[in-house]
């Protein structure tokens, strides 16, 4: 067994010992790849949602230094197909020689060594060549070469597998010729008649996508699959709402409703909703539902990215911790970390991280769950945006005010939200307002499910907030009106049959119109209204 060749299965036999969700469909899409012009592939996703693990997989159904036939003997990409067959199973299973690696082992040892790209190369040549000592390769051989001459001299094609194999860029950001230094190397391996000589298939995971120069990716020959693109493997990303129901039937010491509160909201391709792996597992072990993410070590990046002083990304921000979507261009950026030009960059770098999820259909982008909004809100209290960590606060009071029904301080909190929040939009139309009462009801969210214009008997309601499961307080309907009077917006609440349609998902209904007069005797002013509804 060596470092990087031969490593065997032991990673995934251990991971198989725990509370393994079966994957391995995703080596049959991998099969299909091999020995064709879509060898090369690139797997990107953020921290703590299997990437190594998926690695490890690989590295056991590949490698044919170990015999693992019974590891995946019973698991999805063992199964016969319609007619009983599973020719592409056996095919493959422990045929290649594997060099596996992981890029942090090297970022790790040489931090802040301008030779890592040297030390690579040497490690990995060094490893390779003692797995074939008779093969003969000149002392001045860089590793291409001498994967080349094993495999002239030898016939072997190897399956190579890089983990993280963006963690030299992240990690040294700020030092150009080094990260080109990394990319000539990949593309030394990697492109150009030689590669196919060498490799029967090429694996890389990341959390970046592939490094563009100007519009064009620096490995135009890997087929990427990413946060933004997940082509055919979305499925293999996250959990899906299925395999958590499995997990927690076999142990059912987190309710379903926390797991997916906590850490489902990811829309990933065309799966709707994919749960955070690593905090799933977490929470089934601890057997309580908490903040696992705080430990993913992208929390300078986001406070990095979120500080940038990008018109309209601050109000970007402050409106999906309310619980908005945004719209997003993902295609402009580059890929690269040091390279941030746009609010549109900094978004998609916190897609790619994880800390915002990104619907496709629709091209917007929001923050998915509770763990992630926690993390999102330290951010923000990191960037000292006073103004907003005051109405975080003040959010408090005014859910306490409003269940209690004390209509003048629900007026004058959202009077103060709205004076506080009005670069969203136009401070004097209903949308505005709506957008502000959003964030004023922000730290509703805890208790509450928060729809904004949901449909209802005869039209939509402009703030809904249902009580999630064993929260014992009524529901609230919220109407907003422009220079009328909170009464007209009761009125609609009742003449819209809105109370009927909330009434499928809770119990006790209390009305709450708002109204704001741009033009009234006092100048600007807001009123509000609260109702019990009576069933």
């Amino acid at each position: 067994m060596g470092t990087y060749i031969n490593k065997g299965n032991e990673g995934f036999r251990r991971a198989l010992n725990g509370d393994y969700v079966d994957k391995t469909g995703m080596i049959a899409e991998i099969n299909k790849t091999l020995d064709t012009e879509r060898a090369f592939t690139c797997v990107t996703r953020c921290r703590r949602f299997g990437k190594t693990l998926a690695a490890k997989m690989l590295c056991a159904y590949y490698d044919r230094s170990c015999d693992s036939r019974s590891l995946f003997d019973g698991l999805n990409i063992s199964l016969p197909d319609e007619e009983g067959e599973n020719k592409q199973y056996e095919k493959h299973l422990n045929k290649y020689p594997v060099i596996s690696l992981d890029i942090t082992s090297f970022t790790t040892r040489y931090t802040n060594d301008d030779a890592i790209v040297k030390y690579l190369q040497n490690e990995v040549k060094e490893d390779v060549l003692k797995s074939y000592p008779d093969v003969k390769v000149k002392d001045s051989a860089d590793l291409m070469e001498a994967l080349l001459e094993v495999a002239m001299q030898t016939g072997d094609r190897f399956i190579m597998l890089i983990d993280e194999w963006d963690a030299i860029l992240r990690e040294n950001e700020k030092k150009p010729e080094l990260v080109d230094e990394y990319v000539d190397l990949l593309r030394r391996l990697f492109k150009g008649d030689d590669s196919s000589r060498v490799f029967a298939g090429v694996y890389m995971t990341g959390i970046l996508p592939i490094k563009k120069y100007k519009t064009q990716s620096a490995l135009n020959n890997f087929r990427e699959y990413s946060m933004v693109q997940p082509g055919r493997l979305e499925s293999y990303f996250g959990f899906t709402p299925s395999e958590v129901a499995k997990l927690v039937e076999e142990q059912n010491d987190v309710a379903i409703e926390d797991l997916k509160k906590w850490y489902d909201g990811y829309s990933i391709g065309k799966e709707p909703s994919l749960y955070n792996p690593y905090s799933v597992i977490e929470a089934l072990a601890n057997g309580e539902c908490d903040n696992y993410w705080a430990n993913t070590g992208a929390f300078d990046n986001v406070s990095d990215c979120i500080s940038m002083n990008f018109k309209g990304l601050k109000d970007d921000v402050i409106y999906m911790l309310s619980g908005g979507r945004c719209d997003v261009d993902t295609t402009g950026f580059q890929n690269d970390p040091a390279i941030i030009r746009s609010k549109d960059d900094a978004l998609t770098i916190l897609i790619h991280l994880g800390y915002l999820a990104y619907e496709k259909k629709t091209k917007q982008c929001y923050i998915p769950n509770k763990e992630v909004s926690e993390e999102m809100e330290k951010a923000v209290k990191a960037c000292n945006w006073e103004h907003l960590n005051e109405a975080l606060y003040a959010s408090k009071s005014l859910l306490a005010a409003t269940l209690s029904g004390d209509e003048e301080a629900v007026a004058r909190g959202i009077e103060l939200a709205h004076d506080e929040d009005t670069s969203i939009l136009s401070y004097n139309d209903e949308n505005s307002l709506a957008c502000v009462l959003s964030i004023a009801y922000y730290y509703a969210k805890n208790d509450y499910i928060i729809h904004r214009e949901l449909p209802t008997g005869k039209g939509f309601a402009d703030l809904v907030l249902i009580p999630r499961r064993n929260v014992d307080s009524p529901a609230l309907v919220l109407e907003l009106k422009y220079n009328k009077d909170a009464d007209a917006a009761i009125d609609q609440i009742k003449r819209k049959n809105y109370p009927e349609k909330v009434a499928e998902y809770t119990g006790d209904i209390l009305l709450v119109g708002i109204n704001y007069d741009k033009n009234g005797p006092e100048g600007k002013k807001h009123s509000c209204k609260i109702e019990q509804h009576v069933k």
